[in-house]
Protein backbone atom coordinates (compact mmCIF):
# COMPACT_ATOMS: atom_id res chain seq x y z
CA UNK A 1 0.00 0.00 0.00
CA UNK A 2 1.28 3.44 -0.93
CA UNK A 3 1.93 6.03 1.77
CA UNK A 4 0.58 9.57 1.46
CA UNK A 5 2.08 12.94 2.35
CA UNK A 6 -0.07 16.08 2.17
CA UNK A 7 1.62 19.49 2.00
CA UNK A 8 -0.40 22.53 3.07
CA UNK A 9 0.56 26.17 3.54
CA UNK A 10 -0.35 28.91 5.98
CA UNK A 11 0.09 32.60 6.84
CA UNK A 12 0.90 33.70 3.27
CA UNK A 13 1.18 32.40 -0.26
CA UNK A 14 4.43 31.94 -2.21
CA UNK A 15 6.29 30.34 0.69
CA UNK A 16 7.51 27.52 -1.55
CA UNK A 17 5.21 24.55 -0.94
CA UNK A 18 6.17 23.17 -4.34
CA UNK A 19 9.90 23.33 -3.55
CA UNK A 20 9.39 21.72 -0.13
CA UNK A 21 7.27 18.97 -1.69
CA UNK A 22 9.89 18.41 -4.41
CA UNK A 23 12.71 18.42 -1.83
CA UNK A 24 11.01 15.83 0.38
CA UNK A 25 10.38 13.72 -2.72
CA UNK A 26 14.02 14.05 -3.81
CA UNK A 27 15.34 12.93 -0.43
CA UNK A 28 12.99 9.93 -0.31
CA UNK A 29 13.86 9.06 -3.90
CA UNK A 30 17.56 9.25 -3.00
CA UNK A 31 16.87 6.67 -0.27
CA UNK A 32 15.46 4.23 -2.81
CA UNK A 33 11.73 4.93 -2.61
CA UNK A 34 9.56 5.37 -5.69
CA UNK A 35 7.91 8.79 -5.32
CA UNK A 36 5.59 11.04 -7.29
CA UNK A 37 4.02 14.43 -6.55
CA UNK A 38 0.66 15.88 -7.50
CA UNK A 39 -0.70 19.42 -7.21
CA UNK A 40 -4.31 20.30 -6.33
CA UNK A 41 -5.15 23.89 -7.22
CA UNK A 42 -8.22 25.54 -5.64
CA UNK A 43 -9.04 27.91 -8.51
CA UNK A 44 -12.13 27.22 -10.65
CA UNK A 45 -10.32 27.32 -14.00
CA UNK A 46 -10.27 23.80 -15.45
CA UNK A 47 -6.53 24.24 -16.05
CA UNK A 48 -4.09 27.18 -16.23
CA UNK A 49 -4.03 27.07 -20.04
CA UNK A 50 -6.21 30.17 -20.41
CA UNK A 51 -4.62 32.12 -17.55
CA UNK A 52 -2.46 35.17 -18.22
CA UNK A 53 1.13 34.47 -17.01
CA UNK A 54 0.83 37.51 -14.72
CA UNK A 55 -1.96 35.66 -12.91
CA UNK A 56 -0.27 32.35 -12.22
CA UNK A 57 3.16 32.24 -13.82
CA UNK A 58 3.97 30.02 -16.78
CA UNK A 59 1.74 27.22 -17.99
CA UNK A 60 3.72 23.98 -17.86
CA UNK A 61 3.00 21.24 -20.43
CA UNK A 62 3.43 17.49 -19.89
CA UNK A 63 4.17 14.77 -22.43
CA UNK A 64 0.52 13.72 -22.53
CA UNK A 65 -0.61 17.24 -23.44
CA UNK A 66 -1.83 18.54 -20.08
CA UNK A 67 -1.58 22.28 -19.41
CA UNK A 68 -0.61 22.35 -15.76
CA UNK A 69 0.65 24.40 -12.84
CA UNK A 70 4.30 25.48 -12.97
CA UNK A 71 5.06 23.45 -9.83
CA UNK A 72 4.96 20.31 -11.98
CA UNK A 73 8.07 21.70 -13.64
CA UNK A 74 9.80 21.72 -10.25
CA UNK A 75 8.69 18.14 -9.66
CA UNK A 76 10.18 16.97 -12.95
CA UNK A 77 13.39 18.98 -12.58
CA UNK A 78 14.01 17.58 -9.09
CA UNK A 79 12.93 13.97 -9.61
CA UNK A 80 13.96 13.55 -13.25
CA UNK A 81 10.73 11.66 -14.00
CA UNK A 82 7.81 12.87 -16.16
CA UNK A 83 4.46 13.96 -14.77
CA UNK A 84 1.07 13.67 -16.47
CA UNK A 85 -2.50 14.94 -16.57
CA UNK A 86 -3.19 13.04 -13.34
CA UNK A 87 -0.56 15.05 -11.43
CA UNK A 88 -2.47 18.34 -11.57
CA UNK A 89 -6.12 18.74 -10.55
CA UNK A 90 -8.12 21.95 -10.15
CA UNK A 91 -11.42 22.78 -8.51
CA UNK A 92 -12.76 23.45 -11.98
CA UNK A 93 -11.93 19.92 -13.07
CA UNK A 94 -13.42 18.45 -9.89
CA UNK A 95 -16.70 20.33 -10.27
CA UNK A 96 -16.83 19.62 -14.00
CA UNK A 97 -16.57 15.88 -13.32
CA UNK A 98 -19.22 15.92 -10.57
CA UNK A 99 -21.64 18.03 -12.63
CA UNK A 100 -21.21 15.74 -15.64
CA UNK A 101 -22.03 12.74 -13.43
CA UNK A 102 -25.11 14.53 -12.12
CA UNK A 103 -26.29 15.22 -15.67
CA UNK A 104 -25.80 11.54 -16.49
CA UNK A 105 -27.94 10.53 -13.51
CA UNK A 106 -25.04 8.78 -11.80
CA UNK A 107 -26.12 9.98 -8.34
CA UNK A 108 -29.58 8.38 -8.67
CA UNK A 109 -31.53 11.51 -7.81
CA UNK A 110 -29.49 12.43 -4.72
CA UNK A 111 -28.97 16.07 -3.80
CA UNK A 112 -25.41 16.81 -4.96
CA UNK A 113 -23.41 18.49 -2.17
CA UNK A 114 -19.86 19.50 -1.24
CA UNK A 115 -19.86 16.61 1.25
CA UNK A 116 -19.84 13.84 0.18
CA UNK A 117 -19.88 14.30 -3.62
CA UNK A 118 -17.17 16.94 -4.14
CA UNK A 119 -14.94 15.55 -1.38
CA UNK A 120 -15.39 12.01 -2.72
CA UNK A 121 -14.19 13.13 -6.15
CA UNK A 122 -11.22 14.94 -4.57
CA UNK A 123 -10.30 11.81 -2.61
CA UNK A 124 -10.65 9.65 -5.72
CA UNK A 125 -8.22 11.92 -7.55
CA UNK A 126 -5.83 11.95 -4.60
CA UNK A 127 -5.65 8.15 -4.62
CA UNK A 128 -5.71 7.72 -8.39
CA UNK A 129 -1.95 7.75 -9.05
CA UNK A 130 -1.28 5.32 -6.19
CA UNK A 131 -3.71 2.83 -7.71
CA UNK A 132 -1.23 2.20 -10.53
CA UNK A 133 1.01 0.42 -8.04
CA UNK A 134 4.10 2.24 -9.35
CA UNK A 135 4.83 4.35 -6.27
CA UNK A 136 5.73 3.77 -2.64
CA UNK A 137 4.90 7.35 -1.68
CA UNK A 138 2.51 9.91 -3.18
CA UNK A 139 3.01 13.54 -2.16
CA UNK A 140 0.03 15.87 -2.64
CA UNK A 141 0.54 19.62 -2.55
CA UNK A 142 -2.55 21.72 -1.82
CA UNK A 143 -2.45 25.13 -3.50
CA UNK A 144 -3.44 28.31 -1.71
CA UNK A 145 -3.39 28.98 2.01
CA UNK A 146 -5.22 27.30 4.88
CA UNK A 147 -8.24 29.43 5.71
CA UNK A 148 -9.06 30.30 2.10
CA UNK A 149 -12.66 29.51 1.21
CA UNK A 150 -11.47 27.79 -1.98
CA UNK A 151 -9.23 25.37 -0.05
CA UNK A 152 -11.84 24.11 2.42
CA UNK A 153 -13.04 21.09 0.38
CA UNK A 154 -9.44 19.91 -0.02
CA UNK A 155 -8.69 20.25 3.68
CA UNK A 156 -11.89 18.34 4.50
CA UNK A 157 -10.87 15.61 2.03
CA UNK A 158 -7.51 15.26 3.76
CA UNK A 159 -9.27 15.00 7.13
CA UNK A 160 -11.43 12.17 5.83
CA UNK A 161 -8.50 10.36 4.21
CA UNK A 162 -6.41 10.53 7.39
CA UNK A 163 -9.20 8.71 9.18
CA UNK A 164 -9.78 6.22 6.36
CA UNK A 165 -6.11 5.39 5.68
CA UNK A 166 -4.84 5.50 9.25
CA UNK A 167 -2.09 7.58 10.82
CA UNK A 168 0.64 5.12 9.78
CA UNK A 169 -0.19 5.60 6.11
CA UNK A 170 -0.48 9.35 5.76
CA UNK A 171 0.87 12.53 7.30
CA UNK A 172 0.49 16.28 6.84
CA UNK A 173 3.37 18.70 6.42
CA UNK A 174 2.34 22.30 7.09
CA UNK A 175 4.55 25.03 5.66
CA UNK A 176 4.27 28.32 7.48
CA UNK A 177 6.08 31.61 8.05
CA UNK A 178 8.02 32.73 11.11
CA UNK A 179 8.62 36.44 10.34
CA UNK A 180 11.44 38.54 11.76
CA UNK A 181 10.44 41.93 13.16
CA UNK A 182 13.49 44.16 12.79
CA UNK A 183 12.10 46.77 15.20
CA UNK A 184 11.77 44.15 17.95
CA UNK A 185 14.85 42.25 16.80
CA UNK A 186 13.17 38.85 17.10
CA UNK A 187 11.32 36.11 15.27
CA UNK A 188 7.58 35.92 15.97
CA UNK A 189 5.71 32.63 16.22
CA UNK A 190 2.16 33.96 16.55
CA UNK A 191 1.31 33.82 12.79
CA UNK A 192 2.32 30.15 12.78
CA UNK A 193 0.28 29.42 15.90
CA UNK A 194 -2.80 30.97 14.28
CA UNK A 195 -2.21 29.05 11.06
CA UNK A 196 -2.02 25.74 12.92
CA UNK A 197 -5.12 26.72 14.91
CA UNK A 198 -6.93 27.28 11.60
CA UNK A 199 -5.88 23.82 10.45
CA UNK A 200 -6.95 22.29 13.77
CA UNK A 201 -10.36 23.91 13.46
CA UNK A 202 -10.76 21.98 10.18
CA UNK A 203 -9.96 18.75 12.00
CA UNK A 204 -6.32 18.28 10.99
CA UNK A 205 -3.38 18.13 13.35
CA UNK A 206 -0.22 18.76 11.29
CA UNK A 207 2.42 16.09 11.84
CA UNK A 208 5.38 18.18 10.69
CA UNK A 209 5.80 21.95 10.77
CA UNK A 210 8.20 23.43 8.21
CA UNK A 211 8.97 27.03 9.17
CA UNK A 212 10.10 29.43 6.47
CA UNK A 213 12.39 31.98 8.09
CA UNK A 214 15.11 34.52 7.36
CA UNK A 215 16.99 33.73 10.57
CA UNK A 216 17.85 30.51 12.45
CA UNK A 217 15.20 29.06 14.74
CA UNK A 218 16.56 28.94 18.28
CA UNK A 219 15.87 25.94 20.48
CA UNK A 220 13.56 28.16 22.54
CA UNK A 221 11.46 28.97 19.49
CA UNK A 222 11.37 25.31 18.43
CA UNK A 223 10.18 24.32 21.90
CA UNK A 224 7.55 27.07 21.87
CA UNK A 225 6.20 25.96 18.48
CA UNK A 226 6.27 22.36 19.63
CA UNK A 227 4.28 23.22 22.76
CA UNK A 228 1.67 25.48 21.17
CA UNK A 229 1.20 23.44 17.99
CA UNK A 230 1.07 19.95 19.57
CA UNK A 231 4.18 18.65 17.84
CA UNK A 232 7.30 16.77 18.85
CA UNK A 233 10.34 19.11 18.84
CA UNK A 234 11.91 16.96 16.09
CA UNK A 235 8.89 17.72 13.90
CA UNK A 236 9.61 21.47 13.88
CA UNK A 237 11.76 21.98 10.79
CA UNK A 238 13.69 25.12 9.93
CA UNK A 239 13.47 26.24 6.28
CA UNK A 240 15.91 29.13 5.94
CA UNK A 241 15.84 31.34 2.87
CA UNK A 242 18.22 29.71 0.38
CA UNK A 243 20.37 31.21 -2.37
CA UNK A 244 18.96 28.67 -4.82
CA UNK A 245 15.98 26.32 -4.88
CA UNK A 246 18.48 23.52 -5.48
CA UNK A 247 19.96 24.09 -2.01
CA UNK A 248 16.66 23.22 -0.32
CA UNK A 249 16.95 19.39 -0.46
CA UNK A 250 20.35 19.63 1.25
CA UNK A 251 18.98 22.00 3.90
CA UNK A 252 16.08 19.61 4.53
CA UNK A 253 18.55 16.72 4.76
CA UNK A 254 20.43 18.59 7.50
CA UNK A 255 17.12 19.11 9.31
CA UNK A 256 16.48 15.33 9.02
CA UNK A 257 13.09 15.94 7.43
CA UNK A 258 13.34 12.71 5.44
CA UNK A 259 14.12 10.65 8.56
CA UNK A 260 11.17 12.23 10.40
CA UNK A 261 8.87 11.31 7.50
CA UNK A 262 10.21 7.74 7.35
CA UNK A 263 9.71 7.32 11.09
CA UNK A 264 6.16 8.69 11.12
CA UNK A 265 5.07 6.59 8.16
CA UNK A 266 6.78 3.51 9.63
CA UNK A 267 8.78 2.94 6.48
CA UNK A 268 11.77 0.66 6.42
CA UNK A 269 14.79 2.89 5.80
CA UNK A 270 16.28 1.41 2.63
CA UNK A 271 19.66 3.11 2.36
CA UNK A 272 21.62 6.27 2.99
CA UNK A 273 20.53 9.00 0.55
CA UNK A 274 22.50 8.91 -2.69
CA UNK A 275 22.88 12.60 -3.54
CA UNK A 276 26.29 12.52 -5.26
CA UNK A 277 24.98 13.91 -8.56
CA UNK A 278 22.94 16.56 -6.77
CA UNK A 279 25.87 17.73 -4.66
CA UNK A 280 28.13 17.72 -7.71
CA UNK A 281 25.59 19.91 -9.51
CA UNK A 282 25.56 22.35 -6.58
CA UNK A 283 29.35 22.41 -6.51
CA UNK A 284 29.61 23.40 -10.16
CA UNK A 285 26.74 25.88 -9.82
CA UNK A 286 28.44 27.72 -6.96
CA UNK A 287 31.93 27.67 -8.45
CA UNK A 288 31.64 28.71 -12.10
CA UNK A 289 34.72 29.23 -14.23
CA UNK A 290 33.07 31.47 -16.83
CA UNK A 291 30.27 34.03 -17.04
CA UNK A 292 27.92 35.09 -19.83
CA UNK A 293 25.15 37.64 -20.23
CA UNK A 294 22.10 36.39 -22.12
CA UNK A 295 19.16 38.61 -22.92
CA UNK A 296 15.71 37.14 -22.37
CA UNK A 297 13.53 39.10 -24.79
CA UNK A 298 9.88 38.79 -23.80
CA UNK A 299 6.65 40.55 -22.89
CA UNK A 300 6.15 39.23 -19.34
CA UNK A 301 9.56 40.08 -17.89
CA UNK A 302 8.10 41.78 -14.78
CA UNK A 303 7.21 38.35 -13.38
CA UNK A 304 10.02 35.78 -13.18
CA UNK A 305 7.59 32.87 -12.93
CA UNK A 306 6.28 33.70 -16.42
CA UNK A 307 9.47 32.13 -17.86
CA UNK A 308 10.31 29.80 -14.99
CA UNK A 309 11.26 26.73 -17.04
CA UNK A 310 13.51 28.78 -19.33
CA UNK A 311 15.32 30.35 -16.37
CA UNK A 312 15.87 26.95 -14.74
CA UNK A 313 17.03 25.42 -18.04
CA UNK A 314 19.72 28.12 -18.17
CA UNK A 315 20.81 27.17 -14.65
CA UNK A 316 21.18 23.54 -15.75
CA UNK A 317 23.00 24.53 -18.95
CA UNK A 318 25.28 26.89 -17.06
CA UNK A 319 26.35 24.12 -14.69
CA UNK A 320 27.02 21.81 -17.65
CA UNK A 321 29.38 24.48 -19.02
CA UNK A 322 30.84 25.48 -15.61
CA UNK A 323 29.44 28.90 -16.37
CA UNK A 324 27.37 31.47 -14.50
CA UNK A 325 24.54 32.57 -16.80
CA UNK A 326 23.35 36.09 -16.05
CA UNK A 327 19.86 36.53 -17.49
CA UNK A 328 19.16 40.12 -18.53
CA UNK A 329 15.42 40.72 -18.92
CA UNK A 330 14.61 42.79 -22.00
CA UNK A 331 11.07 44.13 -22.51
CA UNK A 332 10.34 43.48 -26.18
CA UNK A 333 7.78 46.29 -26.48
CA UNK A 334 10.49 48.82 -25.57
CA UNK A 335 12.87 47.72 -28.35
CA UNK A 336 12.87 49.97 -31.42
CA UNK A 337 14.96 50.19 -34.57
CA UNK A 338 16.81 53.13 -33.01
CA UNK A 339 17.65 51.65 -29.61
CA UNK A 340 18.13 47.96 -30.46
CA UNK A 341 21.94 48.18 -30.72
CA UNK A 342 22.25 50.09 -27.44
CA UNK A 343 19.93 47.56 -25.76
CA UNK A 344 21.64 44.39 -26.98
CA UNK A 345 25.29 45.20 -27.72
CA UNK A 346 26.52 44.26 -24.22
CA UNK A 347 24.96 40.79 -24.42
CA UNK A 348 26.65 37.52 -25.39
CA UNK A 349 23.42 36.08 -26.86
CA UNK A 350 19.64 36.47 -26.85
CA UNK A 351 16.70 34.16 -26.37
CA UNK A 352 13.38 35.35 -27.76
CA UNK A 353 10.71 33.87 -25.55
CA UNK A 354 7.36 32.25 -26.32
CA UNK A 355 4.06 34.06 -25.87
CA UNK A 356 0.77 35.06 -27.47
CA UNK A 357 -0.62 38.25 -28.95
CA UNK A 358 0.89 41.16 -30.86
CA UNK A 359 2.21 43.25 -27.96
CA UNK A 360 5.99 43.49 -28.26
CA UNK A 361 6.17 41.58 -31.58
CA UNK A 362 7.97 44.30 -33.54
CA UNK A 363 10.52 44.64 -30.75
CA UNK A 364 11.25 40.91 -30.95
CA UNK A 365 11.70 41.18 -34.71
CA UNK A 366 14.14 44.11 -34.31
CA UNK A 367 16.12 42.08 -31.76
CA UNK A 368 16.31 39.07 -34.09
CA UNK A 369 17.43 41.25 -37.01
CA UNK A 370 20.23 42.68 -34.87
CA UNK A 371 21.32 39.19 -33.76
CA UNK A 372 21.29 37.88 -37.33
CA UNK A 373 23.24 40.79 -38.79
CA UNK A 374 25.80 40.94 -35.96
CA UNK A 375 26.46 37.20 -35.62
CA UNK A 376 25.07 37.29 -32.08
CA UNK A 377 23.93 33.83 -30.86
CA UNK A 378 20.13 33.64 -31.17
CA UNK A 379 17.69 31.10 -29.74
CA UNK A 380 13.99 31.38 -30.56
CA UNK A 381 11.34 29.28 -28.83
CA UNK A 382 7.80 28.87 -30.23
CA UNK A 383 6.74 32.47 -30.97
CA UNK A 384 10.44 33.34 -30.94
CA UNK A 385 10.98 30.94 -33.85
CA UNK A 386 7.96 32.37 -35.67
CA UNK A 387 9.31 35.91 -35.25
CA UNK A 388 12.63 34.76 -36.74
CA UNK A 389 10.75 33.47 -39.80
CA UNK A 390 8.89 36.78 -40.19
CA UNK A 391 12.10 38.79 -39.77
CA UNK A 392 13.94 36.74 -42.40
CA UNK A 393 11.05 36.97 -44.83
CA UNK A 394 10.92 40.76 -44.53
CA UNK A 395 14.59 41.64 -44.44
CA UNK A 396 16.26 38.90 -46.52
CA UNK A 397 13.61 37.46 -48.84
CA UNK A 398 12.15 40.89 -49.57
CA UNK A 399 8.57 40.09 -48.48
CA UNK A 400 8.08 43.46 -46.78
CA UNK A 401 4.53 42.76 -45.56
CA UNK A 402 5.31 39.25 -44.26
CA UNK A 403 3.65 38.51 -40.93
CA UNK A 404 2.03 35.87 -38.81
CA UNK A 405 -1.70 35.51 -39.39
CA UNK A 406 -2.04 35.74 -35.59
CA UNK A 407 -0.84 39.34 -35.69
CA UNK A 408 -2.17 40.45 -39.09
CA UNK A 409 -5.15 38.59 -40.52
CA UNK A 410 -5.00 40.60 -43.78
CA UNK A 411 -1.33 40.05 -44.62
CA UNK A 412 -0.65 38.95 -48.19
CA UNK A 413 2.36 36.91 -47.06
CA UNK A 414 1.33 34.84 -44.02
CA UNK A 415 4.65 33.04 -43.53
CA UNK A 416 3.17 31.88 -40.20
CA UNK A 417 -0.41 30.67 -40.47
CA UNK A 418 -3.09 29.00 -38.37
CA UNK A 419 -2.71 25.22 -38.28
CA UNK A 420 -5.26 23.47 -40.49
CA UNK A 421 -6.82 21.52 -37.61
CA UNK A 422 -7.19 24.74 -35.60
CA UNK A 423 -9.30 26.64 -38.14
CA UNK A 424 -12.69 25.41 -36.95
CA UNK A 425 -11.94 25.79 -33.24
CA UNK A 426 -13.59 28.54 -31.21
CA UNK A 427 -13.08 27.19 -27.68
CA UNK A 428 -9.70 28.27 -26.33
CA UNK A 429 -9.11 25.95 -23.36
CA UNK A 430 -7.09 22.79 -24.04
CA UNK A 431 -7.44 23.00 -27.82
CA UNK A 432 -3.91 23.91 -28.95
CA UNK A 433 -1.33 21.48 -30.28
CA UNK A 434 -0.26 20.16 -26.88
CA UNK A 435 2.16 17.55 -25.59
CA UNK A 436 5.04 15.53 -27.02
CA UNK A 437 5.35 15.06 -30.79
CA UNK A 438 8.11 13.46 -32.86
CA UNK A 439 10.52 15.46 -35.00
CA UNK A 440 13.05 14.26 -37.57
CA UNK A 441 16.25 16.27 -37.84
CA UNK A 442 18.14 16.62 -41.09
CA UNK A 443 21.42 14.71 -41.00
CA UNK A 444 24.58 16.81 -41.11
CA UNK A 445 22.93 19.95 -39.73
CA UNK A 446 23.82 21.92 -36.64
CA UNK A 447 20.66 20.86 -34.80
CA UNK A 448 21.33 17.17 -35.50
CA UNK A 449 24.86 17.55 -34.16
CA UNK A 450 23.54 19.20 -30.98
CA UNK A 451 21.11 16.36 -30.25
CA UNK A 452 23.46 13.65 -31.49
CA UNK A 453 20.56 11.80 -33.10
CA UNK A 454 18.02 12.15 -35.89
CA UNK A 455 14.72 11.38 -34.13
CA UNK A 456 13.62 13.47 -31.15
CA UNK A 457 10.45 13.94 -29.10
CA UNK A 458 9.63 17.42 -27.78
CA UNK A 459 6.65 19.15 -26.13
CA UNK A 460 4.46 21.68 -27.92
CA UNK A 461 1.98 24.44 -27.11
CA UNK A 462 0.89 26.46 -30.12
CA UNK A 463 -1.86 27.15 -32.70
CA UNK A 464 0.13 28.72 -35.53
CA UNK A 465 2.79 27.13 -37.70
CA UNK A 466 5.34 27.73 -40.42
CA UNK A 467 3.46 28.09 -43.72
CA UNK A 468 4.84 25.36 -46.02
CA UNK A 469 3.84 27.37 -49.09
CA UNK A 470 7.05 29.34 -48.42
CA UNK A 471 9.23 26.30 -47.67
CA UNK A 472 11.35 26.39 -50.83
CA UNK A 473 11.79 30.15 -50.68
CA UNK A 474 13.27 29.99 -47.19
CA UNK A 475 15.53 26.99 -47.86
CA UNK A 476 16.84 28.55 -51.06
CA UNK A 477 17.18 31.93 -49.32
CA UNK A 478 19.42 30.65 -46.50
CA UNK A 479 17.07 29.95 -43.58
CA UNK A 480 17.12 26.15 -43.49
CA UNK A 481 14.18 24.11 -42.21
CA UNK A 482 16.12 21.33 -40.50
CA UNK A 483 13.49 19.67 -38.29
CA UNK A 484 10.19 18.30 -39.60
CA UNK A 485 7.32 16.46 -37.93
CA UNK A 486 7.12 13.18 -39.90
CA UNK A 487 3.34 12.88 -39.56
CA UNK A 488 2.08 16.42 -40.27
CA UNK A 489 5.09 17.77 -42.21
CA UNK A 490 5.08 20.66 -39.71
CA UNK A 491 8.35 22.63 -39.64
CA UNK A 492 9.80 22.29 -36.15
CA UNK A 493 13.28 23.81 -36.53
CA UNK A 494 14.86 26.61 -38.56
CA UNK A 495 18.52 27.59 -38.53
CA UNK A 496 21.06 29.66 -40.43
CA UNK A 497 24.01 27.34 -41.16
CA UNK A 498 26.69 30.02 -41.60
CA UNK A 499 25.69 31.99 -38.49
CA UNK A 500 27.59 31.55 -35.21
CA UNK A 501 24.41 30.11 -33.57
CA UNK A 502 20.98 30.88 -34.96
CA UNK A 503 18.25 28.35 -34.12
CA UNK A 504 14.49 28.67 -33.82
CA UNK A 505 12.32 25.79 -32.58
CA UNK A 506 8.54 25.50 -32.65
CA UNK A 507 8.56 23.26 -29.56
CA UNK A 508 9.43 24.03 -25.92
CA UNK A 509 12.75 22.39 -25.01
CA UNK A 510 12.79 24.11 -21.60
CA UNK A 511 10.07 21.75 -20.35
CA UNK A 512 12.40 18.74 -20.58
CA UNK A 513 15.51 20.17 -18.92
CA UNK A 514 16.30 18.69 -15.50
CA UNK A 515 19.14 18.82 -13.00
CA UNK A 516 20.44 15.40 -14.07
CA UNK A 517 19.68 15.87 -17.80
CA UNK A 518 20.18 19.48 -18.93
CA UNK A 519 18.64 20.07 -22.34
CA UNK A 520 21.27 19.85 -25.14
CA UNK A 521 19.91 22.93 -26.95
CA UNK A 522 20.38 25.12 -23.89
CA UNK A 523 23.78 23.58 -23.14
CA UNK A 524 25.01 24.20 -26.70
CA UNK A 525 23.54 27.71 -26.81
CA UNK A 526 25.32 28.71 -23.61
CA UNK A 527 28.54 27.23 -24.99
CA UNK A 528 28.15 29.36 -28.13
CA UNK A 529 27.54 32.46 -26.01
CA UNK A 530 30.70 31.73 -24.03
CA UNK A 531 32.66 31.58 -27.27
Amino acid sequence: MAKYIFVTGGVTSSLGKGIIAASVAKLLQARGFSVTIQKFDPYINVDPGTLNPYEHGECYVTDDGAETDLDLGHYERFLNIPTSQANNVTTGRIYQTVINKEREGAFLGKTVQIIPHITDEIKRRMLLIANTGEYDIVITEIGGTVGDIESLPYIESIRQLRWELGSDNCLTIHLTLVPFLSAAGELKTKPTQHSVKELLSAGIQPDILVCRTEHPLTQAIRRKLSLFCNLAPSAVIEARDAASIYDVPILMLKEKLDLTVISMLRLADRMEPDLKKWKSFLGYMKNPVNEVKIGLVGKYIELQDAYKSILEAFVHAGVANECKVHIISVASEQITKKNVEKTLKQLDGILVAPGFGERGIEGKIHAIEYARENNLPFFGICLGMQCAVVEYARNVLGLKDAASREMDEKTKNPVIDLMEEQKGINQKGGTMRLGAYPCQLTSGTGIAAIYGKKDILERHRHRYEFNNAYLDAFNEGGLSTTGINPESNLVEVVEIPDHKWFVGVQFHPEYKSTVENPHPLFVNFVEACMG
